[in-house]
């Protein structure tokens, strides 16, 4: 047997051993939790109101936390102690203000909150299972859209009706004022913006993400419907995410040829943050908040949430409120608070927040240090991540998260973070995704 032929038989050998790796699909688990995302059922255990998603995080949790610490995902991340002392301080806060209910809710914090980003941590290691999420994110997108379009005119959600024959819990069908005309879409969700944030997650994921391996054409069609589902749920809040998201990716595709244009991007919104502060009578976020609602009657209301929560904040700054009403004027009748960032800090405390705030902060600034310049398809995976977390930061200034889409939010979050430890390839290794 010549050198030629020997030559010939390992180069086939790994030719095949590539086709097998990139053809790797996605783990079980992803796809369990996925499906289990637009079930909309529930059931009690015990006490414990369970969903289908807070079942399998419950699983979960433990073992995946330990495989963490034990670096079987890599190395051990600043994020990674970060989100746990966020959950332990949530713990904390919860035992001092509510000791009877501390247990329970803590509990069911901690799995969706850190379940979720576990997942992601441990199962989205690499540049073909990220990608493969993106793609059953938008695939899913897609193919509930005709229910989505049924539910704006009808207004009855159509999974949460076939699946109340089960005789299961299900969410609440919500009925909530229509706006412009149509009936605010929440299909297998506990509110119409949870459906919204579902779609507006894949934007840029999407569009940016999978450049290289679908046309122009075909990503623009598909950013259409993801864009009129996230329409549909006729929520600012994720409405604001899907255009912060197409925003950025206008001015990447007009600068591409300068080499900062993200610094030129952050000076410009920082010099705009300080005129607004000089020559408004009202803070930047109270008048960034004002504008990011579909009525005035809305920012009025946001804007007063903010104040008076920034006054419940600083009146329990260690542990915050708990589970305990929060102090508010009369005329403000109901205790929702339209702030995700603002919820954590006034029922959890300034630690809490910090922890949350430096982890999530810490990780999206190293990811977007990494130097992706001659990899294109690592770069725009980064960039698509980057941006859609972009959009959501500003997004859940203005709305809450809870129940499944909570979990989901830091799923994603998770699923970037193997790029800290990613090998960019030279363009002629690179394969497409």
């Amino acid at each position: 047997m010549d050198v030629n032929h020997i030559h010939a038989t390992d180069q086939h050998r790994s030719l095949k051993r590539i086709r097998l790796y990139h053809q790797r699909p996605v783990s079980r688990v992803v796809l369990v939790y996925f499906g289990l995302l637009l079930v909309p059922v529930g059931f009690n255990l015990g006490s414990v109101y369970m969903t289908g998603t807070k079942a399998l995080l419950a699983v979960l949790i433990i073992p995946l936390s330990l495989r963490l610490f034990c670096g079987h995902f890599g190395r051990v991340l600043l994020t990674d102690i970060m989100f746990f002392m966020h959950f332990f301080w949530v713990s904390l806060a919860l035992a001092v203000n509510n000791p009877v209910e501390a247990t329970q809710n803590a509990g069911s914090i901690g799995v969706e909150f850190l379940g979720g980003y576990l997942i992601g941590r441990a199962f989205i290691r690499d540049r073909h299972s990220f990608a493969a999420v993106v793609k059953i994110l938008t695939g899913l997108i897609v193919l509930c859209f005709p229910l989505a379009l049924i539910e704006s005119q009808s207004g009855t959600s159509v999974p949460i009706e076939l699946w109340k024959i089960t005789g299961l819990t299900t969410p609440v069908d919500l009925a909530i004022d229509r706006r412009m005309g149509l009936e605010r879409v929440q299909l297998s969700f506990e509110h119409p913006i949870h459906w919204g944030l579902f779609c507006t997650i894949a934007t840029s994921l999407y569009f940016i993400g999978l450049a290289g391996r679908h046309s122009l054409g075909l990503r623009s069609v598909i950013m259409t419907v993801i864009c009129a589902s996230c329409f549909l749920s006729l929520s600012s809040g994720a409405l604001l995410a899907a255009i912060v998201q197409i925003g950025l990716i206008f001015w990447s595709f007009l600068c591409r040829r300068i080499g900062r244009r993200w610094l030129i991007l952050s000076t410009c919104f920082v010099i705009f943050y300080v005129v607004i502060d000089l020559l408004s009578n009202r803070t930047p976020i109270q008048v960034f908040m004002s504008y990011a609602t579909f009525s005035a009657e809305s920012a009025y209301w946001r804007s007063a949430i903010f104040q008076w929560g920034m006054t419940n904040v600083w009146s329990a700054p260690v542990f915050g409120l708990g589970l305990n009403d929060w102090i508010r004027p009369v005329w403000m009748h109901t205790s929702s608070i339209d702030n995700f960032w603002l919820f954590i800090a006034m029922r959890f405390g300034l630690p809490a927040f910090t922890f949350l705030t430096v982890g999530y902060g810490y990780a999206l600034w190293r990811v977007g240090r990494k130097d992706f310049t001659m990899d294109r398809t690592l770069a725009a995976l980064r960039l698509g991540w980057i941006l859609c977390f972009t959009g959501l930061t500003l997004t859940l200034s203005t709305v809450h998260i809870w129940g499944s889409i909570y979990g989901f939010v830091f799923f994603i979050f998770g699923a970037g973070l193997w790029m800290l430890d990613a090998k960019p390839r030279s363009p002629r290794n690179e394969t497409t995704i």
